[in-house]
């Protein structure tokens, strides 16, 4: 049986939307209708379909369906918590859907639920959903069911989640109130502009004396600003259009990857940054019982640089040539001394996945300490900068003024 989402109505003409298991989509409708539900729709609950062709692809996606990241940290700490209570995977899944307030997220857990009901194991129902669970994630779950502790792999992947999931949301609240200080300096500047400057400005022409250079400026940028702001608008969305798309190029992508490593603040942040989800994705894998290679592989995807992840892609053929992970990992050339003392120390002892993870959370802590930095110093610079420009205008109405008080 698989899992199918429908959209019905019923005898008062109200829609409802829930998930049904049948044996297709005939059979479903047909459930609805013993139900007294009149089917509108009735979709596979998965976020791949087929197209007249037969083919799988992503044509059908339906906006919404994804698991976000708040979303995949209860679904894998409440599923880890059944399975180490005993429960078999089905039922656990059923429960963890039942407990789940959100339509789309019930639709893709009854989906995994119908593909592990046809024999399927855990990880390879989890293919059906890419976007939701990444090659890291369904690599862990394989590794826990071949191993038989597929709670305690779930249990640690919940605990990775949510360091992740935190060290973006404290990062996003940090940005929070610059953006806003932002976006209300550049709308009162505007507005004076457009509404204010215009009007005083008409006053001081009608005075027929020789405008300062500042006054003259501020009349030009008004009227520039008044009459082709939405040429302004445009320009603005075609650059920041323009340079997504030579970004989508990999050859320009790639050589900006490579250029940002050697920023001197940007290379700070990148290097830490993507050291942290490197180490902590491959100690996650490697404790779970994935084989090194195997995992370098895998982490190598969750790197965000393109150039790093082809230098990572070199080290792990080194390493799975017999190189030790640490020299194979110095060898690219872009990661903290920090990182390759403390993988070096875990090599010798034997508690590799340990001291990947502990240097993951200082790498973490180090990017963030660097984005809060910049965060707290960007405040104050921009209310320098807002500050600045309301006083260059307020100079340029009073000097015409102030002159023509001293003629009199």
């Amino acid at each position: 049986m698989a899992a199918f989402e429908y959209a019905a109505l019923d005898q008062r003409g109200r829609h409802k939307k829930g998930v049904l298991e049948a044996d297709s989509v005939r059979h479903t409708r047909q459930l609805l209708r013993d139900q007294g539900l009149v089917p509108l729709s009735v979709d596979t609950a998965s976020e791949r379909r087929t197209n007249a062709t037969g083919s799988s692809g992503f044509s059908g996606f339906k906006f919404g369906r994804r698991l976000g990241p708040l979303d995949r940290v209860l679904f894998t700490r409440q599923l880890a918590t059944l399975i180490a209570a005993s429960l078999p995977v089905e039922e656990a899944l059923q429960a963890v859907a039942q407990q789940s307030e959100k339509q789309h997220v019930r639709s893709l857990i009854m989906g995994i639920r119908s593909k592990v009901l046809e024999g399927h194991s855990l990880a390879s129902s989890f293919t059906d959903y890419p976007s939701s669970f990444n090659g890291m994630y369904r690599s862990t779950v394989a590794a826990g069911e071949q191993s038989g502790h597929l709670d305690k792999v779930l249990d640690n992947l919940a605990d990775y989640q949510e360091r992740q999931f935190e060290s973006r949301r404290d990062v996003e609240m940090a940005m929070l109130y610059p953006l806003v200080l932002t976006l209300l300096a550049f709308g009162i500047v505007g507005a004076l502009m457009v509404y204010v400057v215009p009007d005083m400005v008409g006053v001081l022409e009608n005075m027929g004396q020789t405008l300062p250079w500042s006054t003259r400026f501020l009349i030009g940028a008004s009227e520039i600003t008044r009459d082709y702001w939405w040429l302004m608008g445009l320009t603005l969305v075609a650059a920041v259009t323009g340079v997504r798309w030579l970004l989508a190029q990999p050859g320009i992508r790639l050589s900006w990857d490579r250029q940002k490593l050697s920023l001197p603040l940007l290379s700070r942040i990148g290097r830490s940054s993507n050291a942290a989800r490197y180490a902590n994705t491959l100690s996650i894998l490697t404790s779970s019982g994935v084989p090194l290679v195997e995992g370098m592989s895998i982490a190598a995807e969750v790197v965000s640089n393109r150039w790093l992840q082809r230098r990572l892609s070199d080290a792990t053929q080194r390493v799975s040539e017999g190189s030790s992970l640490r020299a194979a990992l110095e060898g690219v050339g872009y990661f903290p001394p920090m990182l390759l003392h403390m993988v070096a120390s875990g090599e010798a002892s034997g508690e590799l996945d340990a001291m990947l993870d502990k240097v993951a959370v200082y790498q973490q802590g180090e990017v963030e300490r660097v984005v809060t930095t910049l965060v707290r110093l960007f405040e104050p610079l921009m209310l320098v900068v807002m500050g600045g420009l309301v006083m260059f205008i307020v100079i340029a109405v009073l000097l015409p003024i102030l002159n023509m008080n001293q003629l009199v």
